[in-house]
């Protein structure tokens, strides 16, 4: 059997390459004479960088402004044949970047300027085309701290002006509003009740501004509220935001992968409904759907019901939380614990060769 392994990172305890490496080895065990294609995706959060480095372009480094204070060393990919730079916000001001906990004190002190730090390097090398991955940000300042870094809306708008500049993004909220980047991402970002309602203000007050810049109301776009609101600055500064999934699946050649594949495996921290809407797990079921091919999902969580996944083309998901035992042992040692849940769930097959024992 040929067998795609395609998983995006599961949150802060697995990178989609981590993950598919602990899918196949584990799938390898009970079932090694099957072969594999291993192709790591995501949706423009961590792990975007990773992602395509492992199938195009340069790996670079620089070391740009953190969160908080404290410098941090980013990646980023640049492809000379097409003359585009990728880069992930995550790199920079991403929660794991933190040094510890989000608090309140964190949730209003954390910026965006170590990527603009980044897209002023890509602008250095000669990028004609800056994709920035969106996702996993500590910050919710609207992008401002990555303006500033590109001397403020005028400057920014001017340095980028005939260069393709790109939001790589699954979340489609708008900057503001009771599903804007504060009320919805706030919380995960350590704010309490009040911490959101301050970075609400902050917010409105910037959206006037970048909305004044760009002479339309970017803030109230589908994807502005993106990474803390980094998205509404990308679109201020002359942007447009694309499925960062779609992006990751046409750079790597996923089309052609799935095509070659009996199977294919995929996963994520948690499968729910936001699953099937943007995301990794949402666009490989139905591009293998597409092309008839059965796709298996190994999640942390399951909280997608039967009917939503079958309706999604999704033929099983697995949890590993309850092949674990528990949430906590699937956090701490996410890696055997994915290994094993592959191998089980290889093993059902035997040597039938068929999905249908899945």
């Amino acid at each position: 059997m040929r067998v795609l392994v395609a998983p995006d990172s599961y949150g802060d305890s697995l990178t989609a390459v981590e993950a598919a490496a602990a899918i196949a080895a584990g799938w390898n065990r009970a079932r090694p004479d099957d072969r594999f294609t291993i192709a790591p995706q995501s949706d423009g959060g961590p792990g975007f960088v990773d992602v395509l480095a492992g199938r195009l372009g340069e790996r670079r480094r620089l070391e740009v402004s953190g969160p908080l204070d404290d410098d941090v060393l980013a990646e980023w990919v640049l492809d000379t044949e097409s003359a585009t730079a990728y880069l992930e916000c995550a790199q920079a001001c991403g929660s794991a970047r933190l040094g510890g906990p989000p608090t309140p004190q964190t949730a209003l002190g954390a910026h965006s300027r170590g990527v603009g730090q980044l897209i002023a390097a890509a602008l250095r090398s000669g990028a004609a085309r800056i994709v920035v991955g969106l996702g996993g940000s500590a910050s919710t300042d609207g992008g401002r701290g990555l303006v500033d870094e590109l001397g403020g809306l005028a400057a920014g708008r001017q340095r980028l002006a005939g260069v393709e500049l790109i939001a790589a993004s699954d979340v489609e909220y708008p900057l503001l509003g009771p599903w804007g980047a504060a009320a919805i991402f706030g919380p995960q970002k350590g704010a309490d009740a009040d911490t959101v309602a301050a970075l609400e203000q902050r917010l409105a007050e910037w959206a006037a501004e970048l909305d004044a810049a760009a002479g339309r109301s970017v803030s109230a776009q589908a994807g502005a509220g993106a990474a803390g609101g980094i998205g509404a600055a990308l679109l201020a500064l002359g942007g447009r935001c694309e499925s960062g999934a779609s992006i990751i699946a046409e750079r790597t050649g996923l089309a052609n992968d799935i095509a070659a594949a009996d199977l294919v495996i995929t996963g994520e921290g948690r499968l729910d409904d936001q699953s099937l809407h943007g995301k990794v797990v949402g666009a490989l079921a139905e591009a293998a759907r597409s092309q008839q091919v059965p796709i298996v999902v190994m999640a942390g969580r399951v909280d997608l019901d039967r009917l939503a996944s079958q309706s999604a083309g999704i033929l099983a998901a697995y949890s590993i939380a309850d092949y674990a035992g528990s949430a906590r042992l699937a956090l701490v040692d996410a890696a055997n614990q994915l290994m094993g849940l592959a191998s089980c769930v290889a093993a059902r097959l035997g040597n039938s060769g068929t999905t249908r024992y899945l």
